[in-house]
């Protein structure tokens, strides 16, 4: 049971490594390639693109196929892809690059999940798996953040090329521990429903990327949503009727699992466009090394590599929906103390650590607490499902933010502007977000604590 889980780890260990390398090295891509901070949001949309637009299908794939067959064809996929990502010199290229290690990550992330979940029985053993899992999906993290840093000293080519040896040494691990599963018995042959939400998802995110910078007024950004929506309903459609359909819709009824999904939205959605945000200000702006920009972003993945441990306690004896509040609380006030300390020059010691520390509390928190509560009282057969669903949450409420980010950033880069004012509105919008999380969980407590007299 340990073995297998090492290798989940050091398979989410490295997408932790390579999403940090890659990120700390966007502004030294866009300066060789020529790339605008629109067209750099696509070496990271790239990757959201594909991971978000395939991860349902890709955990019921998992559940329907085989959980190690998927996993380990997928992780393949993974390295060859970094591999040409390191050597192509052309924006869309590399791009392309991008778009086909999410392709992967989206059938790795939902089947190491789910191959966790049915190999750790509900409960406490389940619950340290998890947070076992999520310490090394924030060390990959911070790793990356310290190895972007001096590989980009380097060449940021260097940050592509890096994972390769790496998911060489978790595949072959995966095929000596990951023992042999049966595919479902049923169930897969909903071509229609697969069909439908595949095109469906892949044309909505590329829609949210895209919009910013076409306009969503412009006719191609109003077909896209329209074509969008009448495959996601033909889906709907499709799933009501079919005798085994792709995705049980009742899922979606339970309470618990849509908050979980929703609340991932608020926490990958803000996390991942503050630190792109953070990304291109302290680089371009401050001008700092790559490096010194990593250290002064570490201390968030520390604090979740060192607070992760415990969280599987925290559950055990405070249950998901606390933990959850909590982690909501700590981004929150994050994002408004950088907003009320930062300024024009933001000193480190005052505005950026303390922020850091909140916000790597927070992802601490939320990210074993929601994936707990995704998962919870779902049979075996639908764990793929379940943990490919909260992930997609979290895929396509990051590319959602990050796109209007992005615009936010662009339109306010004015002549005139000078230090953090462009990306003022783009930490506004972040806040938003994140408390917005905190009050759809903070709503059914209530009600629990103040029930209605009749």
């Amino acid at each position: 049971m340990w073995g297998v889980l090492a290798v989940l780890c050091a398979v989410l260990f490295l997408d932790g490594l390579d999403v940090s390398m890659v990120g700390v090295a966007l502004p030294s891509i866009g300066s060789e390639l020529g790339l605008s901070t629109t067209s750099l949001q696509w070496i990271v949309n790239g990757y959201v693109l594909g991971y978000g637009g395939l991860l349902l299908l890709g955990g019921r794939t998992a559940d329907l196929l085989g959980r190690r067959r998927v996993f380990l064809i997928a992780l393949a996929v993974f390295a060859v892809a970094s591999l040409v990502g390191g050597m192509v010199s052309d924006g869309p290229l590399l791009i392309a690059t991008r778009f086909v290690k999410g392709l992967a990550a989206a059938f790795t992330a939902p089947t190491a999940l789910s191959i966790l979940t049915t190999t750790f029985h509900e409960g406490r053993a389940r619950n340290r798996a998890l947070s076992v899992f999520s310490v090394f999906g924030a060390s990959g993290y911070s790793s990356g953040l310290i190895l972007g840093g001096l590989l980009t000293s380097f060449g940021w080519r260097w940050t592509f090329l890096t994972p390769v040896p790496l998911a060489l040494i978790a595949l072959a691990a995966g095929v000596a521990l990951i023992p042999r599963d049966r595919p479902a018995a049923g169930g897969g042959h909903d071509l229609v429903g697969a069909a439908t939400l595949t095109g469906g998802m892949l044309l909505a995110v590329y829609t949210v990327v895209s919009a910013p910078d076409r306009g969503w007024l412009d006719p191609f950004t109003i077909g896209s949503i329209v074509v969008a929506a009448a495959l996601l309903i033909g889906f709907v459609a499709t799933e009501k009727r079919v005798a085994h359909p792709l995705i049980r819709l009742g899922i979606l009824r339970i309470g618990g699992i849509v908050r979980a999904n929703l609340s991932m939205v608020a926490l990958f959605g803000s996390y991942l466009s503050f630190q792109f945000m953070m990304t291109l200000y302290l680089q371009d702006v401050l001008h700092w090394s790559p490096l010194k920009m990593a250290m002064a972003l570490l201390p968030a993945g520390l604090l979740v590599a060192l607070g992760s441990p415990f969280v599987g306690r925290l559950v055990d004896r405070y249950g998901t929906p606390r933990l959850i509040i909590s982690s909501m609380v700590s981004l929150s006030l994050g994002y408004v103390w950088f907003l009320a300390t930062a300024g024009d020059t933001p000193h480190y010691l005052v505005t950026i650590l303390p922020t850091m520390l909140l916000l790597g509390g927070g992802f601490a928190f939320g990210f074993s607490s929601i994936m707990g509560q995704a998962t919870e009282g779902i049979d075996d057969s639908e764990q793929g499902l379940a943990s490919g669903l909260v992930q997609t949450s979290g895929q396509v409420g990051a590319a959602l933010v990050l796109a209007v980010v992005t615009a936010l950033v662009a339109g306010g880069a004015h002549p005139t502007s000078a230090g953090f004012a462009p990306f003022h509105p783009g930490v506004n919008l972040v806040s938003g977000v994140a408390v917005v999380g905190l009050a759809l969980n903070l709503i059914p407590l209530l009600r629990r604590h103040h029930p209605k007299r009749t």
